[in-house]
Order: structure tokens, then sequence, then C-alpha cells
């Protein structure tokens, strides 16, 4: 077994699937694994991984050094000479005078004094912050918005086609420099190097891999990348949409040459000569894993291959539809995104406008109004004061934020939702299964349309937040109210009420526990989003969670999770129906 590590970037995903397909092929059992940069140099310290192919130098030097200090990583060589990676903008927005780092504050206005970043944890995002937070270059009013790579070409997607401004990072090679007509900005060359961040990519092995497996240690030091090359497999994995192999496999069909120079000097997993592997190169019969074949004639029927052949397409179809509605929608989205955007914001501001001494005051006071509980008062204040002694007081307030509007916009749906279901067992049965699937599906599935739709930013997080959310409000709603007892239904129609009679004064009073117990559960819900929401750049308590753990900070880590954790005690004790003590 090989063991790779994969930093989801699509050039390093390219590299690493040509490497383990030409491995596969040797005979070896290649394991690849996506891991953060901070976390991989970690690995390959723990000899939990072999190999990295994704050392992008001078930008990863801070990551590296270390490592290389105590010995326990090692240089194999330089496996592409050909990239660069640094700031970059539409050309629209270059022609309209953004060229330079130092013009990016000139443009604060027009680009919401945004800038958008791939995986929080990143150097290139590190470096960006760094610049942000000294004020260099104008740039302290500014944010970065930190998501993934996809996340951040889906941005760019939606602003290109709008000929919105925007300014992200952008790095060759990669299929983004032919798809859209972009510059690099000049002036970075303190932050990202010269020449428009001209990188070197190295291979990296852990210690004594190489004099362990000799045969490994030769291929990889004559595996090397041109920027054609690597575009041409970055191609197949993003728009023709094949695995990492696949792309692989189908770029050395055409270019059977290429396998002649880098496997001079290598033989077999079992020892034997490449000879007869050479001869094949380019044969439909050479396939390794993942190659496309024509292999059913020959194979026996089996019924799960039969299955396979036949399949329904889901995915292409809810993809075709989230395309059209994305080309068709578009005005209608972006109001929406301005609604909610506006009221989050909205909410923040007010928040931030408050002194923190006055919001912890009137937490300590609504605690002693809800609850009337004099250590329930001391434990929100202690509580408070910790998060603002640890240094996330600003990032708690935007996850309030983000809570309360989704929490209102769940309880605004959901309860009236609920009601109606009680009242027709029809629709609710009909419900009952989008109900199941709102819970159960995994909530990274919400984000990657609701980022195509939205794009990053806070509104994407609140409205997957609200879909997982969305569920309690209505079952519990609908719990209570079908729970009331039947005698006083038919007390209220006997004396004459009406159906709305009947809800305001003897249904809602009745089910008031049930739909607060749904309130609740719908606050906790929201909250345990926000790390996820955090991954496609809604901001709050989750970036430095995410942010630790692509950076392997265990500090960080426990500090913003103890946050989340006080955060979350103090809103359920708040949300909570005040428990009636009975005298004995």
């Amino acid at each position: 077994m090989v063991r790779f590590s994969d930093i989801g970037w699509t050039d390093v995903t390219a590299t690493t699937g040509f490497a383990s397909h030409v491995l596969r092929r040797l005979g070896y059992d290649p394991k690849v694994t996506v891991l953060s940069l901070p976390v991989t140099y970690a690995s390959l310290r723990n000899r939990d991984i072999d190999v990295f192919l994704g050392n992008w130098m001078p930008s990863q030097k801070a990551d590296r050094q270390p490592y290389l200090d105590d010995g326990s990583v090692e240089v194999v060589r330089a496996n592409m000479t050909e990239a660069k990676y640094t700031l970059a903008v539409p050309t629209y927005l270059y022609e309209q005078g953004l060229r330079d780092f130092a013009d990016i504050a000139r443009f604060a206005e027009p680009l919401k004094r945004k800038m958008y970043g791939i995986e929080p944890g990143n150097d290139g995002n590190r470096m960006m912050l760094e610049l942000i937070e000294a004020d260099r270059l104008g740039l302290g009013g500014f944010t970065l918005v930190e998501s993934s790579e996809q996340g951040m070409l889906a941005q760019v997607e939606r602003a290109y086609n709008a000929r919105e401004p925007i300014v992200f990072f952008g790095w060759q090679p990669h299929p983004m420099n032919k798809r859209y007509d972009m510059r690099y900005l000049t002036g970075g060359d303190d932050t990202f190097g010269p020449n428009f961040g001209g990188a070197i990519i190295h291979t990296i092995v852990r210690k004594g891999y190489l004099q362990e497996c000799p045969n490994i240690g030769r291929l990889l030091r004559n595996l090397a990348f041109t920027g054609a090359m690597e575009n041409e497999l970055m191609d197949g994995i993003l728009n023709r949409k094949l695995a990492p192999e696949e792309s692989a496999a189908g770029w050395l069909r055409a270019n059977p040459q290429a396998l002649v120079p880098l496997l001079e000097g290598v033989t077999r997993a079992d020892g034997s000569p490449v000879s007869e592997l050479l001869g094949a190169v380019g044969d439909a019969g050479a396939a390794g894993a993942g190659e496309t074949v024509d292999t059913t004639a020959a194979a026996p029927w089996s019924l799960d291959r039969f299955v396979a052949e036949h399949k329904i397409p889901v995915g292409r179809l809810i993809g075709d539809a989230v395309s059209h509605a994305q080309e068709n929608w578009r005005p209608f989205f972006d109001f929406v995104s301005r609604v909610v955007s506006g009221s989050v914001n909205g909410v923040h501001a007010i928040l931030l406008a408050l002194p923190s001494w006055l919001l912890v005051a009137a937490a300590a006071a609504l605690a002693w109004a809800l609850q009337r509980s004099v250590p329930l008062v001391a434990f929100v204040v202690a509580a408070l004061l910790f998060i603002m002694n640890q240094g996330y007081w600003a990032a708690t307030v935007e996850t309030i934020a983000l809570v309360a509007v989704a929490t209102l916009a769940a309880t605004a749906i959901g309860v009236p939702l609920g009601i109606a279901a009680a009242h027709r067992p029809r629709l609710y049965a009909a419900l009952r299964p989008v109900l199941d699937l709102m819970q159960t599906l995994p909530t990274f599935v919400y984000l990657i349309p609701t980022l195509v739709l939205f794009g990053l930013g806070v509104v994407p997080g609140l409205i997957s937040t609200v879909i997982f959310a969305l569920p309690a409000p209505v079952r519990l709603t609908h719990l209570g109210i079908t729970g009331v007892p039947r005698p006083m239904r038919e007390a209220a129609e006997a004396f004459g009420a009406t159906r709305w009679q009947r809800l305001w004064k003897i249904e809602l009073p009745c089910a008031l526990p049930s739909i607060l117990a749904g309130i609740t559960q719908c606050i906790m819900l929201s909250l345990s989003m926000v790390v996820i929401a955090a991954l496609v750049g809604a901001g709050g308590l989750g970036v430095p969670v995410v942010r630790a753990l692509n950076s392997v900070q265990v500090d960080v880590g426990f500090e913003a999770g103890i946050a989340i954790v006080l955060l979350a005690i103090v809103l359920d004790r708040l949300s909570r129906p005040r428990e009636r003590r009975t005298k004995p």
C-alpha cells in the first residue's frame, strides 16, 4: 500500500490520481486520504502518510520548514515548475483599474469589502488574513470569505456571469485560466512571492520512505508534470466529471509515450520488468482500476452490474434542475439573497452597536425574567464573560445573529405548517416523508445547491440551517395540537366556538409547552449548524473551529469549541419553559 495525501486542490487531486493509477498498474495498492495541508505534514511526521505531491513553494515554506528541521520529511524533487498562485480578478474589473494589490482598497464598496479565499487554514488565506489584521494596503476593513476551492469557484462563476466585481485566489495550472477571462494582480511579491506568486511544486515523502521502498522512490524521482498535462487531467475531473484515476487513464491512452521516461529503472511490485506494461500502453486490454474498458462480453451476468448499467439519472436530473433555476430564476434568488443577508446583517449590526457589557446585562436580565433562577443568571454572566475573555465575542455575536434569524424563519414556517398538518391528516401524511428526508439527508448536501444558487456567504448557510431545523417545530407543533384532549374540543364546539376561537383559546394554550419545546429544539439544531455553515463563508464561531481543524491547532479548537458549548447551554436554558415548583 502506498498512502497519499490530497489537500483538496484539483491540481493535487489530479497529480495524485495520476500517480495512483500508474502504481495500481504496477501492482501496488494506492490509498488517497483527503487532508488539510497542516494535517498532511503532521501525518507525514507520524508515518500515517507516505507521499505528498502538492508542496507549493515558496508559499508553503512556513508550513514545511519545521518538518525539514526535525528531519521527519524529505524532499524528493520538483514535479512542476510552471505554477503560480496569487490574487486574481476578471479582466473586466482589471480594465476598470483594479490591477494591483494597492488598488483593492479603492474598490472597497463595489467589492463589498470582501475577498474570496479557499479552505480555512490554507497558507494563502493566512497570508491575506495577516494583511487584513495589520491593515496593510488599506485592507483593514475587508473580510476574507473562506470556504473551499470549489466554493470559491462557484462564487467566481456567479460574479463572472453577472459581470460583478470580485477578487479571488487564482493559480495555474488550473482550468479556471481557460474558463474565465482573468488577470493576476501585481504588487503581491511581498506576500505570495515574485512573478505573480511563481511557484515550484515538490514531491514530499516521510522520513526513510525512499530507503524502505526504493522502487517507488525511483518512480517518484521520475514523476514530473507540465502545465498542459495538468490542465488536461483537471479538465477531465472538473468538466467531464471523471474520477481522478479515470482522467489519468484517458490521458495515458492519448499520450502513451509519457510512460517511457516515467518507468525508467522501475519494476512491477513483484520485481518483474515493466516491458509488458509499456508494450500494452494505449491498448484497451491494459486497463487499470477506474479505466473505462468494455469487458461485459467476457464477464458473467450479475444482478448488481445489470442494475448499475441501467442507472436512474437522479443526480443528473437534480443537477439540470438547479442549472435551469440558476439560469432563469437569477432575479428571484438575488432578491432572496438580499432579504436574507439584509436580515442577518441587520441583526448583527444592532448587536455589534450595543456595548458588550449591555448585552451581558441584558442576557442576565432575560435569564432572571424567564427562569427566576439566581444560579442561572450567574452562569449566563460567567459564560459570556469567559467567551469574551477568550477573544471570541465578535464571532459569538455573529453566531447569535445567524441563529436568531434562522430560528425566527423556521418557527414562522414550522408552527403554522404544524397547525395545518394537525387539522389535515392527509397533509401530514404527505409532509412526513419530506420531514424525514430533511432530518436524515446529510447536511453537507444542502450546501451544494444553495451555494450554487445563492453564492458564498451567510445566505446558503442560513437557508441550509433553516432546512435542517424546520422539522422540529413542525413535528412538535403537530404533536401538541393533536394531543389536545377531545373533551375540551367538544366543550368548545358545544358552546359554539368558531374554528379560530378553538385554535386561539383551546388548542394553542394546550399545545404551548410542545410548541416551545419545538422552538428550543430549533435553536439547538440551528446552533449545531454553525461549523457546517462556516464551510460556505457564513462566519461566526464555526470559522475558528474549521480553521483549527485544518491547521491542527488544538488550543484554538478547544477554545472555540468550549465557546460554542457555553453558548448552546445559555440558549437552551433561556428558551426552555420555566419549571413550575409545586408546594409539598
